[in-house]
C-alpha cells in the first residue's frame, strides 16, 4: 500500500507526495502529490553546491523575474517552472506543476494503441517524424499544418522570454518540448537546467538531433579549455531552428545522404559538426538527400524535391538560410528566437485553408502566384482570393509598405494588430486587442470586409466612411483606411482570380 509522505520545502510551505514512482528520466525519479495537482522530482545522484545554488535561483529569483512581473500569468501555459526545492532521506528534488491533460495521448497511435502511447506524454518526436505522422499516429491526435505553425510561434514565444532573462535552457530538444497538435498548444519542461552564462554552466551538451555543430566539433576538449563550445543563447537559436525545421516539415535539417566515416559514431560527429551541411543547400548540394534512402513511411515529407522548404513562405524561407546556411557554422548570424516568433506570425497571415477536405495538411501558405495550389496534394485554388498589401503611417498622409500580407478566406477574422502596426500579436496584448474588429465574408458572389468596431474604417478609393456594422467590398486594387492613429495601416486589395 502506497503512504503519502509528508515534508517541509526549504521555503517551508508544506509538500506531500505518494511514495510510488510514476516516470523516471534520466536523472530523476518522479512522484505524484495525493491529488495529482503536482509532482515531487528526486534527483537520483548526489547534487553538489553548484547545482543546489542554480534551483536556489531558477525557484527564486528567475522564476519571480518572469512569473511576477507584470503578465506574468501569461507564461504559466509555456513553461512547466519549478516552484519549489525539497529534501527527503538525502536527496534533493525540486517540486512542479502537473503536465495539463491535453500534453497526455487521449488515443495514441492506430490499430487500438498498437505502440501502446495511449496515457503517456507528448514528447514531440511522434509529431515531428514522418513515419509516426503516415503510418502510427491516430488521425485524432494530429493536428493540422497551421497548428503545427502555432505551437512554433509557442515555442519562439518561450524561447525568447528566457533569452531575454539571461538564460539558455540548453537542451531544446523533442524530449524537452510537450505539444498537443490538435490545440496548437507547446510547453517547455525541464527547466532546472538552465544556463547563465558566467554563472551555471551546462549539466548536458544536448540532445543529437539539436546539437549545435561548435558544440559538436569541440566536445572532445576538457572542459576547461577555452576553445570547448558549451551551450548557451547562439546554440538554442540553433536547437530552436531545427526544431521548426521539423515541425513543419517532418524531417531532420542536417541529415542527408553524405556518409564521411565508416565508423557511425565518427561519421555523427562529422555530420552534426565539423561538416554539418543543411540537405536543402542549393549551393552546397553533397549533403542533399537520396531518395532511395528512404522509408515509404517517409515520403513524401522526407523527399526535399516534393515539399521544399519554399512551402514554409519567404519570411521562413530567409530565417531557414541564415540559420542552415549562413549561421550553421557561425553562431553569431543565426536568427533570433524573436526573429523566428516574427516571421511566423506573418506567415501564418499568409495561409489558405485548402479546398480538397482530404488533404491532411488543410492549409496551405499564398506562393505569390495567379493560379495558387496546395503543395501538400496538388489540389488547386478555385474562385477569388483576396490578398491585402499592408502599408504603415509613419507620418499624417505618408504610407510606406511593409513587407506584410493578409490572405482572405471566408469568416477570418481582421484584429489590432492587421490595423496598427505598433500592436503586436505576444504577450503584451490588452484584453481589448486580443478583440477582433471585423471579419471577412464571401457572400453573394462579393468578398466583404465587415466592420465591427473600427471607427476609422473608409473606402479612400471611392471616399466613402465604413460605419460599424456595415461592409466594405473588397475589389482590385481597391484601398482601404483601416486607421488614423499613429502606426495605422492602409489596405490595398489585390484580386487573384482562378
Amino acid at each position: 500500500m502506497a503512504q503519502t509522505i509528508k515534508i517541509k520545502a526549504t521555503d517551508g510551505s508544506d509538500v506531500e507526495f505518494v511514495d510510488t514512482i510514476i516516470g523516471s528520466g534520466s536523472m530523476k525519479d518522479v512522484y505524484f502529490s495525493p491529488d495529482k495537482s503536482y509532482v515531487v522530482a528526486f534527483f537520483r545522484d548526489k547534487q553538489d553546491f553548484n547545482a543546489r545554488d542554480r534551483l536556489q535561483n531558477i525557484t527564486g529569483v528567475y522564476r519571480e523575474r518572469i512569473f511576477n512581473a507584470a503578465g506574468g500569468d501569461y507564461w504559466k501555459d509555456l513553461y512547466c517552472w519549478p516552484t519549489k526545492i525539497v529534501e527527503y532521506n538525502g536527496k534533493l528534488g525540486l517540486v512542479c506543476p502537473t503536465y495539463q491533460k491535453h500534453y497526455f495521448f487521449a488515443i495514441g497511435s492506430i490499430n487500438n494503441d498498437f505502440l501502446g502511447i495511449k496515457g503517456k506524454e507528448k514528447n514531440g518526436k511522434w509529431f515531428a517524424c514522418a513515419k509516426h505522422q503516415n503510418r502510427n499516429l491516430a488521425p485524432d491526435e494530429k493536428g493540422n499544418w497551421f497548428n503545427y505553425f502555432q505551437i512554433c510561434i509557442t515555442i519562439s514565444r518561450a524561447v525568447r522570454r528566457l533569452h531575454a532573462a539571461g538564460l539558455a535552457h540548453s537542451d531544446l530538444s523533442f524530449n524537452n518540448v510537450l505539444v498537443a497538435p490538435t490545440l496548437g498548444r507547446a510547453c517547455i519542461i525541464d527547466i532546472d537546467g538552465l544556463v547563465v552564462p558566467g554563472k551555471f554552466a551546462p549539466d548536458v551538451l544536448g540532445t543529437k538531433e539539436f546539437i549545435a555543430p561548435e558544440v559538436y566539433e569541440t566536445k572532445h576538449l576538457k572542459m576547461r579549455d577555452q576553445n570547448r563550445k558549451l551551450p548557451c543563447i547562439s546554440t538554442d537559436r540553433h536547437a530552436l531552428a531545427v526544431m521548426i525545421y521539423f515541425y513543419l516539415l517532418f524531417r531532420d535539417p542536417l541529415d542527408g545522404k553524405k556518409v564521411w566515416d565508416t565508423d557511425e559514431k565518427k561519421d555523427e560527429i562529422l555530420k552534426r559538426g565539423k561538416n554539418a551541411t543543411f540537405i536543402e543547400n542549393s549551393k552546397d548540394t553533397i549533403n542533399s538527400v537520396r531518395i532511395s534512402d528512404l522509408q515509404p513511411s517517409q515520403l513524401p515529407q522526407g523527399d526535399p524535391a516534393k515539399i521544399p522548404y519554399t512551402v514554409c513562405g519567404p519570411y521562413l524561407k530567409k530565417l531557414f538560410d541564415s540559420a542552415f546556411i549562413d549561421g550553421l557554422h557561425d553562431p553569431s548570424k543565426r536568427p533570433s528566437a524573436d526573429d523566428w516568433e516574427y516571421a511566423l506570425l506573418k506567415t501564418v497571415d499568409l495561409m489558405q485553408p485548402c479546398q480538397n477536405p482530404q488533404c491532411w495538411h488543410k492549409w496551405f501558405i499564398f506562393d505569390n502566384t495567379n493560379k495558387p495550389k496546395c503543395p501538400f496534394c496538388g489540389t488547386e485554388y478555385k474562385g477569388q482570393l483576396p490578398v491585402l498589401n499592408l502599408y504603415s503611417s509613419r507620418r499624417a498622409g505618408s504610407f510606406t509598405p511593409d513587407d506584410y500580407r493578409l490572405m482572405v478566406y471566408n469568416n477570418q477574422y481582421l484584429y489590432p494588430w492587421h490595423v496598427n502596426h505598433n500592436i503586436s500579436p505576444n504577450e503584451r496584448l490588452t484584453a481589448e486587442q486580443k478583440k477582433p474588429v471585423g471579419y471577412f465574408v464571401f457572400h453573394q458572389n462579393k468578398w466583404l470586409l465587415v466592420n465591427q468596431r473600427l471607427t476609422d474604417l473608409e473606402d479612400t478609393t471611392e471616399g466613402k466612411k465604413i460605419p460599424i456594422n456595415q461592409a466594405v467590398e473588397l475589389t482590385d486594387n481597391k484601398q482601404i483606411l483601416l486607421s488614423k492613429e499613429d502606426g495605422g495601416r492602409l489596405v490595398i486589395v489585390q484580386l487573384v482570380k482562378n
